[in-house]
């Protein structure tokens, strides 16, 4: 996708490392002092649930300002079914041009490209005010529960869109978040001393 001031494209090898920096900025202190954003990119391009076809970088002027990778995992269903959806993300804009409209149109794109490939729905955490502007509900609207979740508990964070409409009609249960979004504190310190160095701060509204 090209248009007036950016292009979307594929992520390539050569783009690592300053994607991996990009990912970094974006989270850096958002929802926790320092982050780990960027070392579960890093980890998740070698896992088998990672969809190569959907990994999107967005250059503008020779440089990266944004990213979105897809993975696959599954909705292990009441009726001992289990259903293949994809999660998303990290997802990210360049920290000076968020709220500009480019994680929007980044979005959209990655959903056009994964509704063209054929995938039927996807489900992942983030903010309903802004993914819900690019279609997604809240998952319980669709009976899917977030895994380990207690009953009761706030699930606010936890959204769902159909790629093709009715992929989710009958099915109820549990979503499974993939491993490779689990990783050790110890390993994302290792990883993170190869990056120039940035001050960890606790700051309100953070998570962790």
């Amino acid at each position: 996708m090209k248009e007036n001031d950016f292009v979307i494209r594929s992520e390539t090898t050569d783009d690592y490392r300053e994607t991996e920096t990009l990912v970094r900025a974006a989270f850096w202190n958002v929802y926790r002092p320092g982050c780990s954003e960027h070392y579960v990119l890093h980890v998740l391009r070698d896992d088998p649930a990672f969809v190569k076809e959907l990994d999107f970088v967005m250059e503008q002027d020779g440089r990266l300002i944004g990213q979105n990778l897809f993975m696959r995992t599954v909705i292990e269903a009441d009726d001992g079914r289990t259903v293949d959806v994809l999660t998303m993300g990290p997802i990210c804009i360049t920290p000076e041009l968020k709220r500009k409209g480019y994680g929007k149109k980044l979005l959209d794109y990655s959903l056009e490209r994964a509704t063209a490939l054929g995938y039927g729905a996807v489900l992942f955490e983030g903010n309903i005010g802004f993914y819900g502007h690019s279609g997604f509900a809240y998952a319980r609207t669709f009976g899917i529960r977030y895994h380990d979740l207690p009953e009761g508990a706030d699930d606010s964070f936890f959204l769902c869109k159909e790629l093709r409409p009715g992929y989710l009609d009958g099915v109820t249960g549990v979503y499974q978040t993939p491993r490779g979004y689990y990783v050790d504190d110890a390993d994302v310190e290792a990883f993170d001393r190869a990056f120039a160095p940035k001050q960890k701060r606790k700051l309100p509204g953070q998570l962790f």
